[in-house]
């Protein structure tokens, strides 16, 4: 059943049963679908396994495509593929993202990166633009390591002082080579992550965002692509955007300077 549809079926129920109908069943189908990605948790584990071993173009299209979906990035594939090697030809030693989702571009990350890297990855565990994660996919997320390459989760808010604490602890005085920002979408919100990490960014190191593609639609908070616009010309910087027509994602990145 499409997004679409599935927003047509709450509707009638809501108009046709009520609120405390509509209520029950919404939080039904949320247990059911968690529940869903329960069991299929041991597969899929199996399967990422077996595929992080591949090319990186393979496990692009698994990250996509397999196991119906269930590390899919919320992504433009080609944009992805760029920004990922772009960052295999960096070689960067730490990273750190916001916004871990369903981890499908973790997972393609920890691909890119060398084998003895650190990779943080900031999530708010719920909210408007936090995707959040049960616990138990933790041990699933930290499995995308290869070689010797460490994983660190942190759930938390981004804006929050104590997390940019966390994260400092954790980096032990190591700068970040490459921040991508894909977390909350609001003007107010990028602006803050990009206030908060880029100052842990190297000399010369990448911050990158996801969704400057203007959002045209109606109402739409999503405003990543105002706060670009504001500060692309400042650095040296590239885009992959696929089609600036797309009202959604679109990558840019900006070599950073202190």
């Amino acid at each position: 059943m499409s997004v679409k549809s599935k927003f047509k079926t709450a509707r009638s129920v809501l108009q046709k049963e009520g609120t405390f109908t509509f209520l029950q069943k919404a939080y039904g189908y949320c247990l059911n679908a968690a529940f869903a990605q329960f069991l299929r948790l041991p597969i899929c584990f199996i399967k990422a396994r077996s595929a992080k071993s591949k090319e990186l173009n393979y496990l692009i299209d698994f990250a996509f495509h397999g196991c119906r979906g269930y590390f899919a990035p919320w992504q433009v594939k080609s944009e992805i593929s760029s920004l990922l090697n772009f960052v295999a030809s960096e070689k960067p030693k730490t990273l750190m993202e916001i916004g871990t989702a369903r981890g499908g571009t973790l997972m393609l990350f920890a691909k890119a990166l060398p084998e003895d890297s650190l990779i943080i990855s900031l999530d708010l565990p719920a909210g408007d633009f936090g995707a959040g994660y049960p616990f138990w996919k933790i041990f699933l997320y930290k499995s995308f390591a290869r070689g010797r390459q460490t994983i660190r989760l942190v759930r938390k808010d981004s804006h929050s002082v104590e997390t940019q604490k966390r994260i400092k602890s954790i980096l032990n005085n190591r700068p970040i080579d490459f921040l991508f920002i894909d977390g909350d979408h609001t003007y107010e919100g990028v602006k803050k992550d990009f206030e908060l990490y880029s100052p842990l960014v190297r000399e010369g190191g990448i911050v990158a965002f996801h969704d400057v593609v203007p959002h045209n639609k109606p109402g739409s908070r999503v405003k990543i692509n105002k706060f670009w616009n504001e500060i692309k010309n400042k650095y040296d910087y590239k885009e992959f955007v696929e089609n600036w027509g797309q009202n959604w994602a679109g990558i840019g990145l900006i070599r950073f300077k202190g």
